[in-house]
């Protein structure tokens, strides 16, 4: 077992101190310390998507990436991809388009098309079938998702990017 640590942690624009084993993976330290649910455990290898948060941008398995890892960068999960009371574009597109079923891996979802869609404004049908392949739904919604992801493109068009 690692010693423990005191590391500073960057998450949804707050800075927040915590302490414990560097080699946890972030998503316990996301739900677990910091009360944030949106990220769920599914497969806890990284290859299922349920977990999905963006570090610097970046979609990544929140179960496999270890705190001690993260240095600087920053973590934004689910709950901050709203402001305030405006949601986010995927989200207003998920809604739109009746996408969750189940929701359980609804977040990982969305923040793998809210990455792809600050890297590609307007994605191809091959760029948003690649942004979700490590993204799996027990439910089969996919057939919502991307037409959900082409609108939410539209949306953030229409109101300048912002995401």
């Amino acid at each position: 077992m690692t010693p423990e640590r005191t590391i500073s942690l960057h998450v949804n624009g707050r800075q927040h101190r915590w302490r414990g084993d560097p080699d946890e993976p972030l998503l316990w330290a996301l739900r677990d310390r910091l009360g944030l649910r949106g990220a769920k455990y599914g497969c806890g290898i990284g290859t299922c998507g349920a977990c999905m948060v963006h570090v610097d941008g970046q979609a990544l398995a929140s179960c496999t990436l270890p705190v001690g890892a993260l240095g600087t960068r920053r973590v934004r999960t689910v709950e901050a991809l709203a402001r305030g009371d405006a949601l986010h574009p995927v989200q207003q597109a998920w809604l739109e388009h009746q996408v969750p079923q189940c929701g359980y891996c609804q977040c990982g979802q969305m923040m793998a098309a809210a990455a792809l869609l600050a890297r590609h404004p307007a994605p191809s049908e091959a760029q948003i079938d690649e942004a979700l392949r490590g993204n799996l739904c027990r439910c089969g919604t996919y057939a919502r998702i991307k037409p959900a992801i082409a609108r939410a493109a539209e949306l953030m068009r229409q109101t300048g990017g912002r995401s």
